[in-house]
């Protein structure tokens, strides 16, 4: 009996663990319109446009930094303060979700990824 009731206590505390941490690695997808919205309540936001260097310069989300993805690994943690609000940018969504994830397993709170990456955007565009 007691190593049962041992075996529930240790299932429990590490359910617990678990949950605290898939709750503390979160991040939100955002749509366009979202972003949009984001852009006019005045409040700043960090866009990082992850896509390469001539994609960006082509045409990007105004006010967008650009740090590239096969650097953005290892510079986002760097560059980026965990008391910004960051919006990531790909292509199409998934290499924003993983950069976002990164930054919010390692305590960033106000994280985003835009739903669909670019090929999503309807908004205007600033060419460089």
């Amino acid at each position: 009996m007691k190593k049962k009731s041992f075996i529930l206590n240790a299932v429990f505390i590490l359910t617990l663990l678990l949950c605290q941490t898939a709750l503390a690695a979160d991040y939100q997808r955002i749509t366009s319109k979202e972003l949009k919205s984001m852009q006019k309540d005045g409040s700043a936001s960090i866009i990082v446009d992850v896509r390469e260097p001539e994609l960006y310069s082509k045409g990007h989300i105004p006010g967008a930094i650009n740090i590239p993805y096969d650097t953005a690994k290892d510079r986002i943690l760097k560059e980026l303060s965990p008391k910004d609000r960051i919006v990531f940018v790909c292509h199409g969504g998934p290499m924003g979700d993983e950069l976002a994830e990164i930054l919010a397993k390692k305590g960033y709170t106000t994280v985003y990824n835009l739903k669909g990456g670019m090929w999503a955007w309807d908004g205007p565009l600033t060419v460089r």
